[in-house]
């Protein structure tokens, strides 16, 4: 699970300060395990209230097309900083 710890927390900030500081122009964050995420396309019914960001945008998870919620999945390949 990721930010189970203020040293977690401290690599989720510096690693997000020094990509702004070399040109990063948006960041994303969805602070929710990749299982919760799996499940939650294969239950929608029991995670009907999961929001996650999408390009610019807050959405429910369950509401999101399959090529989409995958995207979301992709990105939480950052657990283990």
């Amino acid at each position: 699970m990721a930010l189970k710890t203020d040293e977690d927390l401290m690599k989720l900030a510096f690693a997000t300060k020094t990509y702004l500081l070399n040109g990063g122009k948006q960041v994303q964050f969805n602070v929710v395990d990749r299982d919760v995420l799996i499940d939650a396309q294969k239950n929608p019914q029991n995670h009907r209230d999961l929001i996650v960001r999408v390009a610019g945008y807050s959405a429910y998870f369950t509401t999101l097309t399959k090529m989409i919620q995958d995207e979301v999945i992709e990105r939480t390949g950052f657990q283990n900083m």
